[in-house]
């Protein structure tokens, strides 16, 4: 039986073909022997999802009472994969730049001032929500690129899956396939 995975890896894969960057973006990523990048699921809600695939919200961020990822566990390139909560993975996404904090007075206003509109997080509820937080992972998303529906089974509750390390040689899935 294969797992989720390694399901969505073929179907990936083929709602990318004819774009030569994501082809190669994803070829590594995900079917290398030894990638050199990081591949990630994340889990996203309205309204921020739809203004992340419009590019409305170049910032997205992630706030945790104890260290979790991707805090500590994403760098610049990295591959994230948009998934809808309760949904489909509808866009992947290229890292361009990460923040990590441990948060201190001094780090929450710095990130509301830099980096509350890019965040879309202007709502006082939006910050009121993460008071208890402890740490950030603040990441300049890239290359937003929208892909057809894919059916991800996955039904634990993280936010965030590290699916495949950098240099993991373990594969998702086993392929001869050679992506351009």
């Amino acid at each position: 039986m294969t797992s989720w995975t390694e399901r969505l890896v073929p179907e990936l894969l083929k709602n990318v073909e004819g774009d030569d960057t994501w082809s190669s973006l994803l070829g590594d990523a995900l079917t290398e022997r030894l990638p050199s990048v990081s591949t990630h699921l994340a889990i996203f809600v309205e309204p921020f999802l739809q203004f992340i695939l419009e590019g409305k919200k170049p910032v997205e961020s992630r706030f945790s009472a104890k260290k979790c990822v991707p805090y500590g566990a994403i760098s610049e390139k990295d591959v994230v994969l948009i998934k809808r909560s309760g949904g489909p993975i509808v866009g992947v996404c290229e890292v361009a730049k990460v923040w990590s904090y441990e948060l201190d007075p001094q780090s929450w206003h710095l990130i509301r001032e830099e980096f509350a509109v890019a965040m879309c997080a202007q709502d006082p509820k939006f910050w009121d929500s993460r008071e208890n937080a402890a740490y950030a992972t603040l990441l300049r998303l890239g290359r937003v690129r929208v892909v057809p529906p894919i059916r991800c089974t996955k039904r634990d509750r993280r936010g965030w899956v590290v699916l495949r390390r950098r240099g993991d040689q373990q594969l998702l899935l086993p392929t001869n396939r050679v992506v351009a």
